[in-house]
């Protein structure tokens, strides 16, 4: 269905919605590489990260592209070491990139197949082309998250391409939403929503939402310019919520994740977080 310029796609469960966004993540990274022999991806964190990052890693996705040609990139992350239980980028690297099996460091060894399952350890990935948010070099230099925003700035102006406005352009960009409706670290009334905003930002700790975290985000200036957006979200938890963000009342500085209500984005619900959601 069509929600005020975004498609919504309802799905049974969490398991589908992560196949689905498997398939259109996979989609979107094919054309760039068929295109240019490069693609940039954005990842996100949260529980749905966790199931996209179970199937993305298993055939057939894992095996659907090269995806050594694919600079790994993150919409935000907790401003905390990588081994840090709350680190977006250490969880794509446990679950995604298994860096450990892939270095020999897990006991299962680079090669270790699961020959039941077909599993192997993570995606075949370039080092090179693995960005995450300088968190770890910032807090060794005894540097703030502002240092650290402006590294991972001037870093994609590097190596992304960018719109008619200078504004960088990655090929995909992932989305989860939270509770209170932000989605990236972009809360309510935040200054990341306004289109004049850095392209990274520190953002100070929440309060109203764990975890108490400062942060680091891309502000929602890059969703318009990506060549896609796929938003996910699952649970009846998040009912009220989607409701809310995908109903008749446009507020992005109350609901941050009405941001990605584009043509571009796809938005990806199971039953239980499209359950209060009325077809429009």
């Amino acid at each position: 269905m069509g929600i005020r310029d975004a498609e919504v796609i309802v799905l049974p469960d969490e398991p589908a919605v992560a196949r689905a966004a498997a398939e259109r993540t996979v989609a979107c990274l094919r054309a760039a590489l068929d295109a240019r022999g490069t693609a940039h991806l954005a990842l996100t964190g949260g529980s749905s990260a966790v199931t996209l990052y179970h199937e993305l890693a298993r055939p057939p996705w894992r095996d659907a592209i090269d995806w050594r040609g694919v600079h790994m990139w993150w919409g935000d992350d907790r401003y905390v070491p990588r081994d840090h239980p709350e680190s977006n980028a250490g969880l794509a690297y446990r679950l995604l990139f298994a860096v450990s099996a892939h270095a020999g460091e897990s006991g299962a060894g680079a090669e270790a197949v699961d020959a039941l399952a077909g599993d192997v350890p993570g995606l075949l990935l370039d080092a090179a082309k693995v960005h995450p948010i300088p968190a770890e070099e910032a807090l060794a230099r005894g540097a703030d998250a502002n240092w650290a925003a402006q590294q991972y700035a001037d870093e994609i102006a590097r190596l992304l391409p960018v719109d008619a406005a200078g504004v960088p352009a990655f090929d995909l960009i992932l989305l989860g939403i939270g509770t209170d409706g932000h989605t990236l670290s972009v809360f309510a009334n935040s200054p990341a929503l306004d289109p004049a905003a850095p392209v990274v930002m520190a953002i100070p700790a929440p309060e109203h939402i764990e975890p108490h975290l400062e942060r680091v985000t891309l502000s929602t200036r890059v969703l318009p310019t990506a060549g896609a957006v796929v938003v996910m979200s699952s649970g009846s938890s998040k009912g009220e919520m989607i409701a809310n963000v995908l109903g008749s009342e446009r507020d992005p500085k109350r609901w941050p994740a009405q941001a990605a209500i584009l043509p571009n984005a796809v938005w990806f619900l199971d039953e239980g977080a499209a359950s209060l959601v009325r077809p429009g």
